[in-house]
């Protein structure tokens, strides 16, 4: 490297890491939509082992669904449910950002809340829905 290089990458400023900036609602709401969007390999690979133990029989499908009945499979399920829910309010959201809409700060920021305040409840009352029906 030579001096000059080195001379003008020192006076550069140095990107800030997340631990530097203050979390505000959008942008917890953005990092929390990548994690769901990665939760949902998971759950969907959960969701098709269900299925196929569906159609193989049913010895098979009473094994996978013991495992997923189970406290530690339902919470799982409940979690996925969330994890679809939360992903589709966030995708929903970023469709009003693409057409031009929802840019305001405050707006964006009610919205973020909004998109956690709704998961949260609409999971809730999914489940409590199927657990009344069954």
């Amino acid at each position: 490297m030579s001096a000059s290089q080195s001379a003008s990458r020192g006076s550069r400023p140095l990107s800030p890491h997340l631990q530097i900036y203050k979390p505000i609602p959008t942008m917890v709401m953005s990092i929390v939509h990548r994690i769901t969007g990665v939760a949902l390999y998971g759950g969907t690979l959960l969701f098709g082992w269900w299925l196929i133990a569906a159609a193989s029989g049913p010895e098979y499908y009473a094994v996978v669904n013991g495992i997923l009945g189970s406290w530690f499979g339902l919470l799982v399920m409940f979690g996925f449910t969330w994890a679809l829910i939360h992903h589709m309010l966030g995708g929903l959201r970023h469709l009003a950002w693409d057409l031009g809409h929802l840019f305001d700060k405050h707006v964006a920021t009610r919205m973020a809340w909004a998109t956690l305040i709704l998961s949260v409840t609409l999971t809730v009352a999914i489940w409590v829905i199927g657990a009344m029906v069954l």
